[in-house]
């Protein structure tokens, strides 16, 4: 119920997800500045994203991160799971139990994966639409999402979207979600029309709050 893009732009990740079920961010992205991104779906356990990430912190090899995590997690028929380091391609995992039709599709710096999906074709969309899109990270993983719904998307309507990115800091530059709408991913595209353009100060406001400046968001000075 769930197809989603990993992908990376020098020292930043991101992921961009949609689903028919509601708040589908909150459980299925994992990322970790420095390290990678995993992505945790299909009937989802959240813990085997922060798994993923671990072991990619320990050795940085994507495919040998998959591999401990698969080899050792409990039902693991029934997931589906992506990860991307700091260099190679990414990775993906589709277990004998992954709902309906699903495909997974990876290329260099990327990751496609989707369960319960129109058709197969729907995570190499993702792959292409990114690597044709230009502007920022988040703009093209937006732009490979909107493909993905217009190329057909899930077997039925999506209803949240979201999309996280990190950089060189400690928490998220980006973290947008639209938890429950009948077009979530272009909500997704407008929310993020409004957070790019002031992304960067907010990042200034955390590291060197005397010289950021203020858009006089009432409460957070």
């Amino acid at each position: 119920m769930t197809f989603s893009l990993v992908a990376r732009d020098g020292d930043r990740f991101g992921i961009v997800a949609s689903s028919s079920s509601p708040a589908v961010v909150a459980r299925v992205a994992h990322l970790r500045p420095g390290v990678g991104a995993a992505a945790s779906q299909n009937v989802t356990d959240p813990r085997l994203g922060t798994k993923l990430l671990d072991r990619l912190a320990e050795h940085g090899d994507a495919g040998r991160a998959l591999s401990e995590v698969t080899g050792s997690a409990e039902n693991i028929g029934y997931r589906q799971l992506t990860v991307l380091g700091r260099t190679g391609p990414g990775v993906a995992y589709s277990g004998a139990k992954t709902l309906g039709t699903h495909a997974t599709a990876t290329t260099d710096g990327a990751v496609a994966a989707g369960n319960m999906l129109s058709g197969a074709h729907i995570p190499e969309v993702m792959l292409d639409a990114f690597a044709a899109a230009t502007g920022q990270l988040e703009e093209r993983l937006v732009a490979a999402l909107r493909a993905a719904v217009a190329a057909g998307g899930e077997e039925g309507p999506v209803r949240s979207a979201g999309l996280v990115v990190v950089a060189d800091v400690d928490w998220p530059v980006t973290d947008l979600r639209v938890d429950w709408a009948d077009d979530p991913a272009d909500r997704l595209a407008e929310v993020l029309d409004v957070w790019l353009p002031q992304r960067d100060d907010y990042v200034r406001r955390g590291l060197d709050p005397a010289a950021a400046p203020s858009y006089g968001v009432p409460g957070d000075r």
